[in-house]
Order: C-alpha cells, then sequence, then structure tokens
C-alpha cells in the first residue's frame, strides 16, 4: 500500500490538484507536497484527523486511507528491518535499472517500500505487454526477462497520471496513457464491476488505483476481468512467502 499514489490517483480522476487538497485538510501545500512525493512519512492515523477530511473530499470511504496508511507505515516499518523482500528480485533490479535517470531515485522510494506495489507492477506489466509476452507479469521466465533487458532501453511515468513512456532499444518510443472514454473516462467493464459489490466488494484503494491505471488499446475489457485481476493481487498461490 502507497498513501502518496492513492492519493495522486484519485486527484488525477477528480481532476484536482495539490492546493486543493491542502486547503481540505486545512494544511500548507508545502506539507501535502512532501507527502506526496515521499520526502515526508504520511502521519500515523490515531495521530490526526486527515484523513477522515482527505477521504470526504476524495470522495473514498470513510477509513479509507486511515487503513492504507496503516499498511503503508507498516511496511515501511518492516523495510527498515530489511524484513520487506521484493517479490521478483531480478525484475525489480531491471525495472529500477530501466527506469530513467532522473526519476530512478524516487521511483526507488516508492518501489521498495512494498514487495510487489501497485507501480512496481503496473510498470512490469506494461513492459510485458510491450514485448508482447503471452504470460502475465506473475509468470515471467528467466527466459523472457533477458529479452525484457534486452529489447527495453528505459521507461518513466507520469506520477499524476499514470502515464507510462517506454523506450525501446532501437529507439522507438510507446506511450501508455489513459484514453478518454465515455463515464468519466473509464472503461465500461471496470465502471460494471464498481456497481457490483459481488465483484468489488472489499476491494482496497491501493487495489481499486490499480485496476483503474490499466491500460487497454484495441481490446476492452469485462467486469469478470477486474474481478479475476483483483484475485490475482490477492492470491497467495501468485505470491513467495517473504522469508523472516
Amino acid at each position: 500500500m502507497d498513501v502518496a499514489l492513492v492519493i495522486r490517483q484519485r486527484l488525477a480522476e477528480l481532476q484536482l490538484e495539490q492546493r486543493d487538497l491542502a486547503r481540505a485538510a486545512k494544511v500548507t501545500e508545502s506539507y501535502v507536497s512532501q507527502i506526496l512525493t515521499g520526502k515526508k512519512a504520511p502521519p500515523a492515523p490515531d495521530r490526526t484527523d486527515i484523513y477522515d477530511r482527505w477521504d470526504r473530499f476524495l470522495k473514498l470511504p470513510a477509513g479509507e486511507l486511515a487503513r492504507v496508511a496503516v499498511a503503508h507505515l507498516k511496511e515501511e516499518r518492516m523495510r527498515r528491518l530489511g524484513e520487506l523482500a521484493p517479490l521478483f528480485p531480478e525484475l525489480r533490479a531491471m525495472i529500477l535499472r530501466k527506469c530513467a535517470p532522473s526519476q530512478r531515485e524516487a521511483a526507488r522510494a516508492i518501489i521498495e517500500r512494498q514487495s510487489f506495489g501497485e507501480l512496481e507492477r503496473l510498470v512490469a506489466q506494461t513492459l510485458v505487454s510491450v514485448a508482447h509476452f503471452g504470460a502475465d507479469v506473475l509468470h515471467v521466465t528467466p527466459k523472457q526477462r533477458a529479452r525484457l533487458d534486452a529489447m527495453i532501453a528505459a521507461w518513466e511515468w507520469d506520477p499524476a497520471t499514470f502515464a507510462l513512456a517506454v523506450t525501446l532499444a532501437t529507439g522507438e518510443q510507446k506511450r501508455f496513457e489513459y484514453n478518454e472514454r465515455a463515464n468519466g473516462g473509464q472503461e465500461k467493464g471496470l465502471l460494471e464491476f464498481l456497481r457490483d459489490p459481488t465483484l468489488s466488494g472489499g476491494a482496497t484503494a491501493g487495489e481499486l488505483a490499480f485496476l483503474k491505471s490499466l491500460h487497454f488499446k484495441d481490446r476492452r475489457p469485462t467486469a469478470l476481468y477486474f474481478y479475476r485481476e483483483l484475485q490475482n493481487l490477492r492470491d497467495p498461490l501468485h505470491f513467495r512467502a517473504v522469508s523472516s
């Protein structure tokens, strides 16, 4: 979980700015900026009511950001203690190595907070898509990873919109971003998924942020696709346990 990613994603969806968020919580824009850029850790929920204000302002379920913050701070403590190992260490190393130099440290700060968080998964899935692999990001083989390494020259991203630009070794650049669509720019299948509590019930802000960040060019996913993607995120069989 990453509080900054969830908030930035929601701001982009609602077409709001950092100053709007600061005004809603009655804090300075500088304070908000430090949290959203990772320069300042999010405050503990039991010491502030800022998350309640942001939940209301960002139209999130009550208590959502506080819950994300608790998970975020727990993961951060585990990372400092060396207990939060990357889920796919070789893939992570390649992703960070290929990140644009000007963004590498910021990306590293976000990615290393989780075993396999939203940003890392989004970048990995995008690179796999560029390479046209049949497998999903959870099943990339060492041979495919080597092909990715040779094929991808660099990637960079826009933290506000989650747009990704991937530069191939050939010099060709591919851009992945949200398409303007009906119903507020969201996929019809995603809207159907969100409206059906039997499919989306219990989905966290971080999980929803990832699902909303998925990009589709030639095909339109169904509500069932988003449900299965959510289950992939939650299924322990898709993840290795972190050794103590």
